[in-house]
């Protein structure tokens, strides 16, 4: 991947490849996905002195929605030592982030989790807190994306990867109609995913994903939200008992 493949195509700010949209809050605000968030299936917090409640943003475009993933746990779930690490493929929307929200709670940085050079980020920042696992990871929109950039395999191994960082799993996937549109949209600006011929998941993509986290990654399916002003559900799986 080289910076072309992150810039919008033909002057269409809708046609992007990794879905860094510039302005993505704009279309969906962060309130409408927090208020969606149940507040009863958490992993208990430990109150042990110095632990951290640890948590993952993954795709996380220019902070708002971690920044308001953060605020939940802090002052709805009352979670004071929370910390939380958001990530994206695009530097661009990194550095906006980084200029409006970054503090020593809520933390940044530039990853692809594709890439496993990239993937030892995630492992270093882990250990600097001590830890293995985040206690709760967030994958909102992503999914899509990656299938059509990395293919079924890929599709399969980032559902892998996600699920062995946590216990608890939060991931909103886009269903086969958001596929239609992303292919129309870099069509129109004369370009193409270069998976997207080769896929031989389709259709029932949400189903195909629930069904892979619950018997390949052995996660348990606990919840699942109603579906958004933007016609896409949250699920919520845990590791099982």
């Amino acid at each position: 991947m080289n910076d072309d493949d992150l810039n919008f195509k033909n002057g269409n700010p809708g046609a992007v490849r990794f879905g860094n949209f510039i302005n993505y809050y704009q279309f969906h605000p962060p309130d409408k996905r927090v208020v969606l968030l149940p507040e009863d299936i958490w992993p208990v917090y430990s109150t042990r002195a110095g632990k951290n409640y640890n948590i993952l943003d993954v795709g996380c475009n220019a902070g708002d929605l971690t920044v308001a993933i953060y605020s939940f746990f802090k002052n709805t779930i009352n979670i004071k030592n929370c910390k939380v690490l958001g990530f994206d493929i695009d530097p661009t929307l990194i550095e906006r982030a980084v200029e409006k929200y970054n503090s020593s709670d809520v933390t940044f940085k530039c990853v692809d989790i594709m890439n496993d050079d990239h993937f030892g980020e995630i492992e270093r920042y882990l250990s600097e807190l001590n830890c293995n696992k985040f206690d709760v990871v967030f994958c909102f929109s992503i999914s899509m994306w990656i299938h059509l950039n990395h293919g079924d395999d890929g599709l399969k191994l980032f559902l892998s990867k996600v699920s062995k960082l946590t216990d608890f799993l939060v991931i909103e996937p886009q269903p086969w109609k958001c596929y239609r549109t992303a292919i129309k949209r870099l069509k129109q600006s004369n370009c193409e995913f270069p998976k997207f011929k080769e896929l031989k998941i389709r259709q029932n993509i949400e189903d195909y994903i629930e069904n892979f986290i619950v018997n390949e990654c052995r996660l348990l399916k606990v919840a699942e939200s109603v579906r958004t002003d933007w016609g896409r559900k949250i699920l919520f799986f845990k590791k099982e008992s």
